[in-house]
């Protein structure tokens, strides 16, 4: 990802073009690709340069995740799963067999056996657990065994999960280390987009064109070498685009920023209340509080229409109702809810995942694919291929930088960049609206901005350096 273009396009800028590009009279000077070509495959080579190691991370530990879900059905099989032998028992009496396994714990929610093979789930917030950590017992819904316990990230991620998961969001840093993955979604895009207006408008002859789509043979070479690395960004760039938008959904500061766009743009979503009606004299403890109990509970759940994995987490609060979640996030998801009564077991409120925004929905589909949940296998496929695609690009870029180092002179050196001054060559009216829009998206997604920005302070430091060195003027970019 180092860079994407033509051997003449990395010489230097040649003078300004012909007349018809001038200025004359009246007339506006003209935009044309030649003057904005040099800019943008500057942008392109330093941005690959400094942000394809954080990149070439992601994409690693990235391809590592998108196998922990076999990785998990091996090392945890005897807690996920179990011989069928007649009818399970009532749910109340697994969770009160987990309770006795976890006797310091509250219960904070059920997900019943959704499968014959599979074991029911009971977490449990307990003291003393890293925040968003809980701790769930593995029950056998035939026997009320409790199969195991097991710390549980968000409620549901397993321990292998949960490290390979932090290890691609944050290496395993904390807060701290969520700024390498959020730079490296927040540069992504920018080098895919760069990369295809590069390769895309390459000179070629029409009988070429399938070079476009098709790497090219022969010995090895740097030209090879670029037309393997932007081949591969052609035809991953859907994939990539969709990883670095989604990626930047959850992170620390363009996800703040995405988070308060969203609603503005879609409308609220559909949410759910758990305040029963006659809450306020329950609350103070008027007359005896009734529970119908949670095999009712998960019975109205179905009488509403929830089907699927669900997780039931119990009232709060006395004068709460339960809340009964679907959590299905393979295709076609499934996203209801419903609140019942404790009391009654009647369905007193409900959110359908049908009432959502679009964009909420998007948001939603978007982020389970990234995860590798909405369509299966194949989806982890596809993940795989992206994350492979993507360390193939950088690697293939790194390598056009060192063919394109001097091969006279003594010592270890690298291959220039290229050359400087394109903006030059750009007039103000279109110059300045750019900026703006830049630093605009630099506003809402800083680890783009910030980086962009100190790139450029450096740019000028050296190119006042090299003015110094040389006796002549040398701008930036």
């Amino acid at each position: 990802m180092a860079e994407i273009g033509t051997e003449q396009a990395a010489t230097d800028i040649p003078a300004p073009g012909p007349a018809s590009d001038a200025p004359s009279g009246d007339r506006q000077p003209r935009v044309s690709w030649s003057g904005l070509r040099p800019l943008l495959l500057r942008l392109h080579f330093y941005a690959g340069i400094v942000v394809g190691p954080f990149l070439l991370i992601a994409a690693v530990t990235g391809l590592l995740y998108t196998a922990t879900p076999q990785i998990e059905a091996v090392v945890y099989r005897h807690e996920l799963r179990v011989t069928p032998h007649g009818e399970p028992r009532a749910l109340a009496a697994q969770v009160d067999a987990a309770r006795k396994a976890v006797p310091e714990g509250t219960v904070f929610s059920v997900t019943p056996a959704t499968g014959r093979s599979d074991s029911t789930r009971v977490v449990f917030n307990k003291p003393g657990l890293p925040d968003n950590y809980t701790e769930t017992a593995f029950v056998n819904p035939y026997t009320v065994e409790v199969l195991g316990q097991e710390r549980t990230f968000a409620g549901w991620w397993l321990p292998v999960r949960a490290w390979v998961d932090g290890l691609h969001r944050h290496l395993n840093l904390g807060e701290l280390g969520r700024n390498y993955s959020e730079l490296a979604a927040s540069w992504l895009w920018v080098e895919i987009l760069g990369g295809l207006a590069l390769w895309l408008t390459a000179p070629r002859s029409r009988q070429r064109l399938r070079r476009v789509f098709v790497p090219q043979g022969g010995p090895k070479s740097r030209r090879r070498t670029m037309s393997w690395h932007a081949t591969a960004g052609v035809w991953a760039s859907i994939g990539l685009l969709g990883l670095s938008v989604t990626g930047m959904t959850w992170s620390v500061h363009a996800g703040e920023s995405i988070g308060k766009i969203q609603p503005a743009l879609a409308g609220p979503s559909p949410a759910i209340s758990t305040t029963l009606p006659d809450a306020e004299g329950t609350a103070k403890g008027d007359g005896p509080v009734k529970d119908v109990g949670i095999d009712a509970v998960v019975a109205s759940a179905h009488g509403a229409g929830l089907r699927g994995v669900l997780n039931v987490s119990p009232p709060a609060e006395a004068g709460a109702a339960y809340v009964v979640k679907e959590n299905t996030r393979s295709w076609p998801e499934r996203h209801d809810s419903v609140a019942v009564d404790p009391a009654t077991g009647k369905v007193v409120d409900r959110a359908d995942w049908a009432d959502y925004p679009f964009l909420a929905k998007m948001t939603s589909w978007g982020i389970d694919a990234h995860m590798g949940l909405l369509f299966g296998l194949a989806n982890q496929i596809v993940l795989a291929l992206l994350a492979i695609a993507l360390i193939a690009m950088i690697l293939w870029g790194y390598r056009m930088w060192w063919l394109r180092r001097p091969t006279r002179t003594a010592g270890l050196s690298l291959g220039r960049a290229p050359a400087r001054g394109a903006w030059r060559r750009l007039p103000g009216w279109f110059l300045a609206p750019a900026v703006l829009l830049t630093a605009v998206i630099g506003y809402y997604i800083p680890l783009f901005g910030l980086p962009l920005l100190v790139f450029l302070v450096v740019d000028v430091i050296v190119g006042a350096r090299r003015r110094r060195h040389d006796g002549r003027p040398e701008v930036a970019a």
